[in-house]
């Protein structure tokens, strides 16, 4: 039912975003109905979170598993993956199920070739054998996600014989819904779809259906535009649970109920992080994942800032003028709201004047960027700018819910109405909290993006939170990522996170130093020296000449890259070494052919110093321009290291030094993939000599041979 038109719902301590609403539209009783009784209802985890039972020995089995003479190492004899008995995994296995079974955290620095996935899946998949809930594993990156799921997981299923349950957990709006799908492709889809283009997508999409598609956009193998999916795709709170026709062939909610039936559920930080908020939230009936009896969270390197990014607010000029448009664009005639009747002529006429007070509203913010000559600029004071939008959104809101409660007798449409009123709600609490900055331990920014102004605001007690709300629970967290430390200790990581209530565990490198040699040049002027740009576009083909190319060359801002771009480009014609740099083509499409092409060299930025792994001869030289400093004047930067100084402490020793020194190492990193990789390093940073803080860097290296070359 939805709130009386009155009633705008307004925050307490946090921002609501739609995100949220994904769990709380359908009763635990209407999903309930898929079980077959109500003690299966029962055991698929709808208790107290991190509920957990009494459990037999699970390290014992995982340490026959990567014995020398185990399962695993007798699984490459009959023909499985080649095996190669490491030290390391088996370290990292065992402390992992140790912790599983104690039911106590712990942080596990693991590096490149330690076959860490392996080291707590199979840890976790004992551990979630004996309990009611699932083991949650939470990574960074879609190809992580995808190697555990179709990969790592089937093979330890098959070489185990363990009958065990595994589950990818998207987000909703990745699941196609079938009754907006008709319905935007029944007889007001003229009116619905914002350009009659789209209706062809649709109809393609009907097609594949048909067909026997998935449901999932990701199996989707034809291309159509993102738009239309935008407009067939599950939402939060457009969903009529058992009341919907298609609920019992609902792609959404069979993967829900798969995760609930799961031993082991894999999903992305920023549903995980969501989920976790939500779960702080007594009065929610349901969240996005079901409760959990341990947590893993891999690629945990990016804690913090997934933290931040997701427990804060996002507003966003051009998604608002988007919404309204989807309800109604007076410049092509098309929307939801393009209805005859009284009520909706009102609608309309409300949407209509308050198109151009967000523009005003926004403009505000551009304004200030222009003023500034900016980018990025960071609001301190509440209430700089007036509410424009205040009245225009309540009026709208209220109007929309009036007319959403005369639709008795079009279901879908009410749904679809509904939706967009819980919208609306969402656009209002997030502008008001950024206008007030009523959240508590927030920073506030304004920031273009895509030729419009996003709001944005993200807590700073990040290591607070994370404490209570992840860290000091019943259920045992596992953090673990190649990247961790700084000078071999933890400090700099637990003092960002909040990690307590465990143990650290940092492993050896499984590959030999010898194969990389660490070159840095004696010569090079300081980065702020007006011949620092030149000394590069000497050095740079210096040391591609070392491997003849096949390297990557790693830059901290774009206007560099561009730069030595421009001033090389008969350096690698005369050499016949072809050059991708970033912004000439999307990355994925740059690394397949940075791969394709043995001799190519990739000129990246910030991408391209994590996640990327391109073992073999193709990667053998990784040149680093300059230290990976965040930028200073960055809002969210700035507030943290404020923040640290207040407390009686150096900012740049305390976060600026050892979050470079990690991102460094992150840039390291993509060389060596395997025990038969080698390749150079080579630092074009003349702090790394003339400063003492460059130690730290090369102390937190493996002890690689290191050549000071003139």
């Amino acid at each position: 039912m939805i709130k009386p038109a009155g009633d705008i719902r307004k925050l307490n301590d946090r921002f609501f975003d739609e995100t949220e609403r994904d769990a709380v539209e359908i009763p635990l009783e209407e999903f309930m109905e898929e079980y077959e009784s109500a003690e299966e209802y029962e055991s698929a985890g709808y208790r107290e979170v991190g509920e957990i039972t009494d459990i037999p020995d699970i390290v014992t089995p995982v340490r026959d598993f990567f014995a020398e003479d185990g399962p695993l190492a007798k699984s490459a004899l009959d023909g499985g993956r080649p095996y190669e008995h490491r030290p390391q995994q088996t370290d990292m296995a065992i402390n992992t199920a140790m912790a599983l079974q104690g039911r106590y955290n712990l942080c596990v620095e693991a590096p490149t070739g330690v076959g860490k996935s392996f080291a707590y899946l199979l840890p976790a998949i004992h551990y979630a054998k004996t309990q009611i809930c699932p083991v949650v594993i939470s990574t960074e990156t879609i190809n992580l996600q995808e190697q555990l799921i179709e990969k790592d997981i089937p093979f330890l299923r098959e070489v185990t014989g363990i009958d065990f349950k595994a589950a990818l957990a998207k987000g909703r709006s990745n699941y196609l819904c079938q009754r907006r799908l008709h319905m935007a492709s029944a007889e007001h889809q003229d009116q619905l779809l914002p350009m009659a283009s789209l209706a062809l997508d649709l109809e393609r999409l009907g097609n594949w259906l048909e067909k026997g598609g998935s449901g999932d956009r990701d199996d989707v193998n034809f291309r159509f535009d993102p738009v239309a999916w935008g407009y067939c795709c599950c939402e939060a709170g457009n969903c009529q649970g058992n009341k919907c026709p298609y609920f019992r062939s609902c792609f959404y909610w069979k993967a829900r109920l798969s995760w609930e039936k799961a031993d082991i559920i894999v999903t992305n930080h920023a549903m995980f992080f969501t989920d976790l908020k939500m779960k702080q939230d007594v009065n929610l009936e349901m969240t996005l994942l079901p409760k959990w009896s341990a947590i893993i969270i891999d690629e945990a390197h990016t804690l913090e800032d997934s933290a931040a990014s997701h427990l804060g607010l996002r507003v966003s000029g051009l998604g608002l003028m988007s919404f309204l448009n989807r309800l109604f664009n007076p410049d092509n005639g098309r929307g939801l709201l393009l209805r005859k009747g009284e009520e909706a002529m009102n609608l309309r006429r409300i949407i209509a004047e308050l198109k151009p007070q967000v523009g005003a509203f926004f403009a505000l913010f551009e304004n200030m960027l222009a003023q500034k000559n900016d980018t990025v600029y960071r609001l301190h004071t509440p209430k700089m700018v007036p509410n424009l939008l205040a009245a225009g959104l309540g009026r709208l809101r209220n109007a929309l819910a009036s007319y959403a409660e005369l639709q008795e007798d079009d279901k879908n449409f009410k749904t679809e109405l509904e939706a967009q009123v819980g919208r609306i709600d969402a656009f209002i609490d997030g502008i008001d909290a950024f206008i007030d900055m009523s959240l508590p331990e927030h920073v506030y920014w304004i920031e273009e993006e895509k030729g419009s102004v996003t709001l944005q605001g993200a807590p700073l007690n990040i290591p607070e939170i994370l404490e209570k709300i992840l860290f000091h629970k019943r259920y045992p967290v596992i953090l673990t990522s190649a990247t961790l430390t700084v000078r071999k200790s933890f400090d700099y990581f637990r003092s960002r996170t909040g990690f307590v209530n465990g143990t650290e565990l940092r492993l050896d490198s499984p590959f030999s130093p010898d194969q990389v040699r660490l070159y840095i040049p004696r010569g090079m002027p300081e980065p702020n020296d007006e011949e620092y740009k030149n000394a590069l576009v000497q050095q740079i083909p210096r040391f591609l000449d070392v491997t003849h190319g096949k390297a990557f060359v790693l830059f901290t801002s774009y206007q560099l890259l561009r730069h030595c771009t421009e001033k090389l480009r008969d350096y690698f014609d005369e050499r016949n070494i072809t050059l991708f740099s970033q912004g000439d083509m999307n990355r994925s499409l740059m690394l397949r052919e940075f791969k394709n092409d043995i001799d190519s060299v990739i000129f990246g930025t910030d991408s391209f110093w994590t996640g990327v792994d391109v073992p073999g001869e193709a990667l053998s030289n990784v040149i680093m321009t300059k230290f990976p400093f965040a930028v200073p004047s960055h809002p969210l930067i700035a507030a943290r290291c404020e923040r640290i100084e207040k407390s009686g402490k150096s900012a740049f020793m305390e976060y600026s030094l050892p979050e470079a020194v990690l991102k460094f190492r992150q840039g390291i990193g993509r060389l060596i993939r395997s025990k038969d990789d080698t390749g150079i390093i080579v630092i074009l940073d003349r702090r790394v000599i003339s400063k003492r803080y460059g130690q730290m860097f090369i102390e937190s290296l493996p002890p690689y041979p290191v050549e000071y070359v003139n």
